[in-house]
């Protein structure tokens, strides 16, 4: 069957939004349901229309568990995030919501599938309270992000399901997103009310008081009809009748053999948490027309990069100009040896530089294979070098340079960036190194020339989960309420004095501790002993952190004795096993798709870095990174928190920058 589009259905509950998408020809490709009765409920009801969802196991249970790269490709992201901790008839937590599984940072998470998967459209929806939550403060942030960080144009409304045909209040935010708008400079636009399909009085067989009925809630159901909190019992015909799934289904626009495999307590709690049916189609509708008008087109020429990004197109350029790279030592000084470069090329663009005839290089057409010749001081003279280099050294967040425009109109070739999400390697070379011949062998860049780059960058895929145990629940509330420049650690320290003990207990990814024992089987272990460290004692240098517990004996009582030099030694190969081969979101084959690294410094001066000199390489890389501090409300770590099972757990996050 030919779909129109893909869709994600995640906090997926029994299929709201499933069907909806579904009826405008949508094909869903993965959900993701945490309760186990709600679970029972979507299988049984959307098995014949996405059987491939179950037999392929993209029925997933804790969004927190996957790596969003291992999500399938998909064009529209559909999400009701919980609403408990921005509700009326919740707690009003929020972001700060810790008592039930992190409700309160789910959002992040579906931050982060948007930025890994780049959906063309997004379309979420929450309770209404999330538009005055803390002053307007949570929306602000949610905005931010969606708008800022990730680049969609961000819509957003308060929507009654009674706008929308359906005989029911049901005030709830919807936010919609799009990921191409800015290039028509279009806006979308929410999509007129529509009449009512029916009443209160058709949706209970008797004449009712009301003509739109209350909102469907979960709890407090069968107060009295008089009680301001009743939501399910209305007159009809003169006597009260309390509604039931039948009648609650109708008023969310369920369909008539929507069944539900669960006692009516469960299903009423079910349609209490699911979204309005109607609703979520027409405004869905509204969505999908406008997203396929945009342009396909996404801007991934160069454009407006930082200067770690325009670290790589500069180094590319300096390689053509010398054609050789000298290799280093870990303090960036250059040795006598060097790769005598005979060809440039990377992922990105649609030519291959080849190096040859002294002061000529030829610009290969690889699909024509047309040759055309320039000479190097004429295209690449030092003078507009040194330009480049003052305009990447000398600008701020994310610019464009005029010069390198003119220097790809000049050449007739278009530089792209990004490329694949699994990338190590952003140039690839063929060199002669002391006679040894290496074809396509790839190396990644890294910038000096603004603030130091990181190695390794924080995301959910990062985070590290610790067990705490000894300690008081009672005091959740006022752990995390410790704020300041050092308040993760004071919160670990607080734990910690009040009785409280805390132990790694893994990566929060499975497919992260599957690359770390990749590495060695004990080193989610020793990472995560490490990081704890790097939080709780300051120890931002990662021998310096290593040496804390080793003398520590913390770490030889889990993994058993072992001498300095080993660790150090498995350390050094985690660092070049991650620069060359494997990412925390994707399960890695053992492989290296990168051999070197060239480091740009400030100077514009590169220097080289492979693994036909692997000491300098692992020495350089243990030697000149250290443990780093991302963003704690960005990526969801540094709480305590308390988990379904009924026990306490706090996060950190692994994020490594160079010195």
């Amino acid at each position: 069957m030919e779909h129109r589009f893909t869709f994600i259905d995640l906090f997926a509950g029994i299929g709201g939004f499933h069907l909806a998408m579904h009826s405008l020809g949508g094909k869903c490709v993965f959900a993701s349901e945490i309760d186990s009765f709600a679970r029972k409920t979507y299988e049984e009801n959307h098995k014949k229309i996405s059987p491939e969802l179950f037999e392929s196991n993209l029925f997933n249970d804790d969004i927190r568990k996957i790596a969003p790269e291992e999500i399938p490709d998909f064009d529209v992201l559909c999400a009701g995030f919980p609403c408990q901790p921005f509700s009326q008839a919740g707690y009003k937590r929020g972001f700060d919501d810790n008592h039930s599984s992190e409700r309160g940072n789910l959002f992040f998470n579906i931050a982060e599938i948007i930025e890994a998967k780049k959906p063309r459209a997004f379309f979420l929806e929450n309770v209404r309270g999330l538009s005055t939550h803390d002053n307007g403060n949570t929306l602000k942030v949610i905005l931010d992000i969606l708008r800022n960080h990730l680049g969609y144009s961000v819509h957003y409304k308060i929507v009654k399901a009674s706008d929308y045909g359906l005989p029911q209040h049901r005030p709830r935010t919807f936010i919609i997103g799009f990921r191409d708008d800015n290039e028509l400079g279009m806006g979308f636009s929410f999509p007129n009310p529509t009449p009512l399909k029916y009443n209160m009085s058709k949706v209970l067989g008797g004449k009712c008081d009301r003509v739109i009925g209350f909102t469907l809630r979960v709890g407090g159901r069968g107060s009295d009809i008089n009680d301001r909190r009743n939501w399910d019992s209305y007159y009809v015909d003169g006597k009260v009748f309390r509604i039931g799934p039948e009648e609650g289904k109708k008023m969310q626009g369920f369909p008539d053999d929507f069944v539900f495999p669960v006692n009516n307590v469960q299903a009423m709690k079910q349609l209490g948490n699911s979204v309005a049916v109607d609703a979520i189609r027409i405004v869905g509708g509204a969505m999908v027309n406008y997203m396929e008008s945009l342009s396909s087109k996404t801007n991934n020429n160069m454009g407006r990069l930082n200067k770690g990004e325009w670290a790589e197109p500069y180094a590319f350029i300096k390689i053509i100009t010398e054609k050789k790279i000298y290799l280093s030592d870990e303090n960036l000084l250059n040795t006598k040896s060097y790769l005598q470069v005979e060809r440039v090329t990377n992922h990105n663009i649609k030519f291959d530089f080849i190096i040859f005839e002294g002061d000529t290089f030829i610009l290969k057409n690889k699909i024509t294979q047309k040759e055309i010749r320039f000479k190097t001081d004429e295209i690449f003279p030092k003078q507009r070098l040194e330009k480049l280099r003052k305009a990447i050294l000398n600008a701020s967040g994310t610019f464009e340079i005029p010069e390198f425009s003119l220097l790809e109109s000049e050449l007739g070739v278009q530089f792209e960036k990004g490329g694949s999400s699994f990338q190590k390697a952003d140039i690839l070379l063929d060199f002669d190194y002391l006679g040894l011949k290496k074809k396509d062998e790839g190396l990644g860049i890294k910038g000096l020339l603004g603030a130091k780059p990181t190695l390794l960058n924080a995301s959910s895929n990062t985070n590290f989960i610790y067990s705490v145990s000894n300690f008081n629940h009672e005091l959740i509330d006022e752990v995390n309420a410790i704020e300041g420049s050092k308040k993760i650690k004071d919160r670990l320290q607080f734990i910690t004095e009040t009785g409280g003990k805390i132990e790694f207990f893994k990566a929060e990814k499975d497919v992260m501790n599957y690359n770390l024992a990749m590495v060695d089987s004990q080193m989610p272990i020793i990472l995560g002993e490490l990081l704890l460290t790097y939080f709780s004692k300051g120890k931002s240098s990662i021998d310096s952190a290593l040496k804390f517990i080793v003398n520590d004996g913390t770490l030889a009582k889990k993994i058993g004795q072992e001498g300095i030099e080993m660790l150090v030694h498995k350390t050094k190969k985690l660092l070049l096993d991650y620069t060359c081969g494997f990412f925390p979101g994707k399960k890695w084959n053992g492989e290296y798709t990168s051999n070197g690294t060239i480091v740009v410094d400030e100077n514009g001066h590169l220097h080289g870095f492979h693994v036909v000199d692997l000491e300098s390489f692992k020495n350089y890389l243990y030697n000149n990174t250290k443990f780093d501090t991302p963003s704690s409300s960005r990526h969801g770590f540094g709480k305590i928190y308390k988990e379904r099972d009924g026990n306490l757990y706090f996060k950190l996050n692994l994020q490594l920058r160079f010195k």
